[in-house]
């Protein structure tokens, strides 16, 4: 015998009763109404309404970050899974990942780190009003810290928010403690708790935002 289950297939249905439900389930009250669209793809994203309280916002993030999206400016991702997490019908240019640069490989070996660190250096001559998205390599966090402090130039928005054990949230911690006192603005989601997919959905929140899509 066949098995048959009861669910829901309209994807629009889907979408509205899961925020819905987030809205009901998640704190919302001290956000803006451009920071609840981006807190909502993080709860939806993880599954996790209790994370809202972890979410950070510097105090220009959002309307900094919607401007260089609508100025179609460069984004800037760690890994492959973030670039490929971002909403291609809402942006005209591509993201860049230069993890798997063969230049970025040749560094890594040479300077004895991580992929992630040395994929930055090829980021130098697009990080000014760009958009960075960071969702996998804490390393490459703490690289895009060290460069602006030594005066690299900024980014209009940094998202980070990797995941893992080692790193991930001593990373954010960084940028959120230094942020001001490096002039950047920034969103993040502080403790381990994170990834590529989170990350991807905050930066599509402010694209959607752009849009007039309201949820």
């Amino acid at each position: 015998m066949t098995p048959t289950f009861n669910y829901i297939a309209d994807p629009v249905a889907i979408e509205q009763d899961s925020f819905r439900q987030i809205r009901q389930l998640t704190d919302l009250s001290a956000f803006d109404r451009t920071q609840q669209q981006v807190v909502m793809r993080v709860v939806h994203s993880l599954g996790m309404p209790e994370l809202a309280g972890q979410v950070r916002f510097s105090v220009g993030a959002c309307d900094a970050g919607r401007a260089a999206l609508a100025a179609d400016a460069p984004i800037l991702c760690d890994v492959e899974m973030v670039k490929q997490g971002v909403t291609k019908r809402m942006i005209n240019e591509l993201p860049l990942c230069y993890l798997n640069d063969s230049r970025t490989a040749e560094r890594a070996r040479t300077q004895g780190e991580t992929r992630s660190m040395a994929a930055l250096e090829l980021w130098r001559g697009q990080l000014a009003g760009s958009v960075v998205l960071i969702g996998n390599a804490p390393t490459a966090l703490f690289r895009l810290l060290e460069m602006i402090a030594a005066g690299a130039e900024k980014p209009a928005l940094i998202v980070a928010m990797p995941v893992g054990f080692v790193g991930a949230a001593e990373s954010k911690q960084a940028l959120w403690d230094h942020h001001q006192q490096l002039g950047i603005e920034c969103i993040t989601l502080l403790g381990r708790a994170g990834g590529s997919a989170v990350t991807a959905a905050s930066v599509n929140a402010l694209l959607r935002c752009n849009r007039g899509e309201w949820y």
